[in-house]
C-alpha cells in the first residue's frame, strides 16, 4: 500500500509540473534577461528585455508584469511607468507548448531626479521639556500633541505650545518604549518602539480606549496620516499604510533617491502629498513623495541643536509638526529645551 501510494504521488507531481502549475519547472527552462545585464534602473526608464529559452522550447506569448500590472512591450523593452518604486518584481508570464507558467527577475526601481536641497528660518522660539525625550509631535487645532520614549519615561501629552506648559499627560507601563503619534477622527493612535503593539486614545479626554498589533511591519518608529490612511515607519526602507479602522497593514511605499533605496525614515508628518521625515540619528529631514516613495528633497537642520541648552542627555533632532493655519513647521529634538517654529526654504 505504502510503494503503491508513493508511485500515485510521483504520478500527481509530475503533472502538476508538466502543466506549468509549478513556477520551478518554468524558471527551468526560461530565464529574464536585461540590457547590460543591469538589476538598477530609474522610474520612466527603458530597457531592452528578453526572455532566454534555454531548452528550445516553441513559445506562444510572453507577457511582463510588475506590481501585477502589465509592463508593455514596445520593440522588445519595457518602461519602467510605475506608481511605487524600490525593490521590485518583474514576472514573465509564459506560454508554451499547450502550457504556461512564470518566471522572476528581482531589480530595483529608483527615482528619476535627485532630491532638492532646501535650509530654513527660525520664525519663533517656544519653550520645551528639557526631560521630554521627544518621539512624536503634531497639532489638533492649536494644540500640540507629543510622544516621549525610553522605558519607564513614555508618555502621551497635551501642550500648549506657547508656554511649553503640559496640560495633560498619560504615561505608558515602564514595559513600553513610546514612539510616534498621529491624529485622525478624534482619535490619537501612538506607536510602541519593539513591542509590536500600539494603543488608541479618545483626544478630548486622552483615555486609552484600544490597543492594537503589528502586521508585517518590524517595528514602530514613527506615524502620520493623510485624513484617510495612517503611515508607519519601522526602521527600514518601507513606509506602512494602515487602515485606521482595522489597523490592518494593506500596504507600503519604500523610500529611494535616484541613486539608492534609503531606510532612515523616523518620525513623519504628512503636508499636502509629501511626508516630512526625520533622518534618523542626523540633523537633517527628507521630504517624500507619498505615493511612490521618492525622496524629492532633504532639509539640512545643521546648528539647530546648537540654540538649546547643552547637558550630559542632549540628544538629536527629533520630531516635527506642521501648524496648517500658521502655514509652519514647528521641531524639536530628544531632551530639548526649545521648540523652534520654521519656515523651510529651497536652497
Amino acid at each position: 500500500m505504502n510503494i503503491y501510494k508513493i508511485f500515485i504521488l510521483n504520478i500527481l507531481v509530475l503533472f502538476f509540473f508538466s502543466c506549468g502549475g509549478g513556477n520551478t519547472a518554468t524558471s527551468q527552462l526560461f530565464n529574464i534577461e536585461l540590457d547590460g545585464n543591469r538589476s538598477d534602473f530609474q522610474q520612466h526608464e527603458t530597457v531592452g528585455i528578453t526572455l532566454k529559452n534555454k531548452q528550445g522550447k516553441t513559445l506562444d506569448k510572453v507577457v511582463y508584469f510588475m506590481d501585477g500590472k502589465e509592463l508593455a512591450l514596445n520593440n522588445n523593452a519595457i518602461t519602467f511607468n510605475i506608481s511605487s518604486l524600490g525593490n521590485k518584481t518583474i514576472e514573465a508570464k509564459v506560454y508554451y507548448e499547450d502550457t504556461h507558467g512564470s518566471v522572476y527577475k528581482k531589480v530595483k526601481v529608483l527615482s528619476s531626479t535627485p532630491p532638492e536641497l532646501y535650509t530654513y528660518e527660525i520664525v519663533n522660539t517656544f519653550p520645551h521639556d528639557i526631560k521630554a525625550f521627544t518621539q512624536g509631535l503634531e497639532f489638533h487645532k492649536d494644540t500640540l500633541y507629543e510622544t516621549t520614549g525610553r522605558k519607564g519615561e513614555s508618555s502621551l501629552r497635551k501642550i500648549d505650545y506657547k508656554t511649553g506648559e503640559v496640560l495633560q499627560k498619560v504615561d505608558l507601563d515602564n514595559t513600553f518604549f513610546g514612539e510616534g503619534l498621529s491624529i485622525l477622527n478624534g482619535k490619537i493612535y501612538q506607536l510602541t518602539w519593539q513591542s509590536k503593539s500600539g494603543f488608541i486614545y479618545d483626544l478630548n479626554s486622552l483615555e486609552k480606549v484600544d490597543s492594537f498589533k503589528y502586521g508585517e511591519s518590524k517595528e514602530g518608529w514613527g506615524l502620520c496620516n493623510d485624513g484617510k490612511m495612517l503611515y508607519k515607519s519601522d526602521g527600514t526602507e518601507k513606509i506602512w499604510l494602515l487602515n485606521p479602522e482595522t489597523l490592518v497593514e494593506e500596504g507600503f511605499i519604500q523610500t529611494v533617491t535616484n541613486k539608492s533605496i534609503f531606510n532612515k525614515a523616523n518620525e513623519l508628518e504628512y503636508v499636502a502629498g509629501k511626508i516630512y521625515a526625520n533622518v534618523w540619528q542626523k540633523e537633517s529631514m527628507m521630504i517624500i513623495n507619498a505615493k511612490s516613495g521618492a525622496i524629492e528633497g532633504v532639509i539640512n537642520f545643521g546648528g539647530l541643536k546648537e540654540k538649546v541648552t547643552k547637558h550630559d542627555k542632549l540628544n538629536v533632532l527629533n520630531g516635527v509638526a506642521y501648524h496648517p493655519t500658521r502655514q509652519s513647521f514647528f521641531v524639536t529634538g530628544k531632551y530639548w529645551d526649545k521648540l523652534f517654529e520654521v519656515k523651510i526654504i529651497k536652497k
